[in-house]
This record gives structure tokens, C-alpha cells and sequence, in this order.
């Protein structure tokens, strides 16, 4: 398995991905950084981690639904244009290997990409000179749910982009996703558990609150946000399973 991964990342080398996935980042930081910067200036006392994560968890709500449907795009539409999957087929390789291998091989990308993320933010924070150590668990738990919804996310989206061979339908899902993710927190709790992208800001380790018409930022308690990455995870699953068994099935 890990060489047909491999073999995926091979395939990928004259397509640019690595170049999109840093240049995506690069914005979203940009703006993460910006954003956080003003609030420094108008804020001193508000120089700290949770400030940062909270805004770097928001934005990828709305940069990271994209960023997982691009990569995963390019990873499938290159079967569907050169019409390479009868190839693949004839080889001693089964259909549900080759499908868990595109998936592992963007879900390599995509953690790659939230280290490049978390390397970022901590740079920023010396850059400032924050006062307080680096929040090594706070990072780590933005990390961990970031991926969790990034897997459950590239199982939505290998789905539809193997399935279909114009990419319009994925990149334009990808965006709505985008949409969904920015926008989650101001739908009501029941609805946005039903968005698999509402959980990039919904497992942030940092809350926001407004508390007489002034900003607050909150660390979460570990242990309330488990339901919730166990729900996301069992959505992952069951999107991933019906993906892989439809498109086993499907005629090529």
C-alpha cells in the first residue's frame, strides 16, 4: 500500500500540487496574520496564541474544503483524461487498493500541509514575541481536528470525483464547502453537525465569545469536543466505505 501511495505522489509530479497547496497556505496565513496583527495593535493585551488559532481554525473553514478538493481533483482527473483506468484495472492491483491509495496519497498532502501551517503559526509568534511558551497541545489539537475533518472531506470528494469525469461538479462543491465552513458557527447546532465542513472551526481548541460588546477568547476543555470528533469520524468512515463500493462497482 505504501507503494502504490508512492506511486500516486509520482504521478502528481508535473502537476503543480505541492506548488498550490503552499500558495493556498500562504494566503490563508497572510490573511491570518494580518487580521491578527490589527487585533494586536487595537489589543495589546490580546498578544497570545489563542487569538492566532482561533483566527487561523476560522479561515480554514473556509481554505481548507478547497484546498481538499483541488488536490483531490488533480489526483482523479488524471485517470478520467487519460482514460488510464483499464490500464490500472489490468494490472494484479484491486479497485479498492487503488481507491485507498488516492486517498492516502492527498491525505499525505493535506498533513504535510498542516505542519507547513503549524510551523508558520509558530513562527509568528516568536516573530511577535509572544510572552508565553509555545502551546504545543493547544497546535497539536488544531492539528488533529483540521485532519480529522480533512478525511472525512477528501472521502466526499473522491467519491464525486471518480465518479463523474468533468471536475466542475468536485471544484464547485469544494467551494460551497468553503462557503458552508466559513459561515457553520451561525447556523444552528443541529444543522451544522450534518456539514462535514463545519467541523474545521467547530474542533478549534479555541472559542470565540462576545462579552459586553468586547471579543473573548476561550480554551476548550479536551474532553467536550470528543463527541464531536467521533461523530465527524464515523461520517468519514461511512462516506469513505459507500465511495470505495460504488465506485468499485461502477463500469470503466
Amino acid at each position: 500500500m505504501i507503494r502504490a501511495i508512492w506511486l500516486e505522489g509520482y504521478k502528481l509530479r508535473r502537476t503543480y500540487v505541492g506548488m498550490t497547496v503552499l500558495l493556498m497556505i500562504g494566503v490563508e496565513m497572510g490573511w491570518a496574520f494580518m487580521a491578527t496583527s490589527m487585533s494586536i495593535a487595537r489589543n495589546p493585551d490580546q498578544a497570545s496564541w489563542v487569538p492566532l488559532i482561533a483566527m487561523t481554525a476560522s479561515l480554514n473553514g473556509l481554505f481548507a474544503p478547497i484546498l481538499a478538493a483541488i488536490c483531490v481533483s488533480r489526483i482523479c482527473d488524471m485517470e478520467h483524461k487519460g482514460n488510464t483506468w483499464k490500464l490500472l484495472l489490468s494490472m494484479s492491483v484491486k479497485r479498492e487498493s487503488l481507491y485507498a491509495a488516492k486517498y492516502g496519497c492527498v491525505a499525505f498532502i493535506l498533513l504535510l500541509a498542516c505542519f507547513v501551517q503549524i510551523a508558520a503559526l509558530i513562527g509568528f509568534g516568536k516573530m511577535n514575541g509572544f510572552e508565553e511558551a509555545v502551546p504545543l497541545m493547544l497546535l497539536g489539537r488544531l492539528l488533529a481536528g483540521t485532519m480529522a475533518a480533512h478525511l472525512a472531506v477528501i472521502a466526499l470528494q473522491q467519491w464525486l470525483s471518480m465518479a463523474l469525469k468533468n471536475q466542475a461538479f468536485a471544484l464547485c462543491l469544494g467551494m460551497l464547502g468553503g462557503f458552508i465552513g466559513m459561515t457553520a458557527d451561525l447556523f444552528p447546532s443541529a444543522i451544522r453537525a450534518l456539514f462535514i465542513w463545519s467541523y474545521y472551526s467547530g474542533l478549534s481548541p479555541v472559542a470565540q465569545s462576545y462579552t459586553d460588546n468586547r471579543l473573548e477568547f476561550i480554551a476548550r476543555d479536551l474532553g467536550a469536543g470528543l463527541p464531536m470528533l467521533g461523530l465527524l469520524l464515523f461520517l468519514g468512515l461511512l462516506i469513505y466505505g459507500a465511495g470505495r463500493w460504488h465506485i468499485s462497482r461502477q463500469e470503466v
